[in-house]
């Protein structure tokens, strides 16, 4: 499923995506197939990310596995 990134709290390591079904999505950063550093430092400058990332159901919502930005493909993962 494709995504945005709404907003991530860093001290904390978590964040919410806005998916494609206009649902949201809790994704922790060890789910996060990148720098977390560099999508700290976008989101602070109020860029827009776009994510994909699989959908799945935890024991407390709606969750995002796997996400990956789609703006950084060659990224890897820290």
């Amino acid at each position: 499923m494709i995504g945005i990134v709404r907003n991530i709290t860093p001290k904390k390591g978590f964040g919410f995506i806005r998916g494609e079904d206009n649902r949201e999505y809790f994704f922790h950063k060890d789910d996060f197939n990148g720098h977390w550093l560099d999508l700290e430092a976008d989101m602070n400058a109020k860029m827009s990310i776009r994510v994909e990332f699989s959908p799945t159901a935890g024991k407390k919502g709606l969750r995002a596995e796997q996400v990956s930005r789609m703006d950084w493909p060659n990224q890897a993962a820290t």
